[in-house]
């Protein structure tokens, strides 16, 4: 890799990466083990492919796209399983709310359950990690408008799913996680 000096080596900064990408990951999986294996897969295969990455470009956009990618490939490899389809495993994957906010968080955390992997992903991509819809757009392998079409959508389904009447803020009382996932541009529930 022929690097000028002011860029740094993608394998220094590999590991900064690893809690986004975990997060990515269970949102996309739902299952902790499952994540774990997933970025594990994704960080051999950027390693080993690493001479493809372009220096001084977006390292948290490749890493994510390979690991977007490993996730439907596993995902069409293994469409004929069953996974947890009544959700007895993933019960077992939190601590019970102990106050207010965790209670809120929990009702949060079973209506994000219910969107589509797709909707899962774009507000994770957007909402959570912070790319921009254009990052997002080349994550996905989509178009921009897409990506906005797939938020707006998956926002108004999630406060569908919330009871949130019109004009009602989600953001509110609402804490960290799930205003990134609503958006940062304090967006209502329509």
């Amino acid at each position: 890799m022929n690097a000028s000096p002011d860029v740094r080596d993608p394998r220094d900064e590999m590991p900064e990466h690893l809690p986004a990408m975990r997060a990515f990951a269970l949102s996309l999986t739902r299952n902790s083990a499952a994540a774990d294996d997933l970025v594990q897969d994704t960080i051999v295969k950027a390693w080993s492919n690493l001479d493809k990455f372009e220096a001084g470009s977006n390292l948290r956009a490749w890493l994510f796209t390979i690991l977007r990618n490993t996730f439907y490939s596993d995902k069409r490899k293994t469409k004929r399983e069953v996974s947890d389809s009544d959700g007895a495993h993933a019960a077992t994957l939190f601590d019970k709310p102990a106050h207010d906010g965790k209670l809120a968080f929990n009702d949060f955390s079973v209506a994000f359950d219910k969107l589509s992997p797709e909707h899962r992903e774009v507000l994770i991509l957007v909402g959570a990690s912070g790319f921009s819809y254009e990052e997002a757009a080349e994550t996905m392998g989509v178009a921009v408008g897409t990506v906005k079409s797939r938020a707006n959508r998956a926002r108004l389904k999630l406060a569908d799913l919330l009871g949130l009447k019109e004009g009602e803020d989600i953001l509110a009382e609402a804490d960290g996680a799930t205003t990134a996932v609503m958006g940062r541009s304090g967006i209502q529930a329509a």
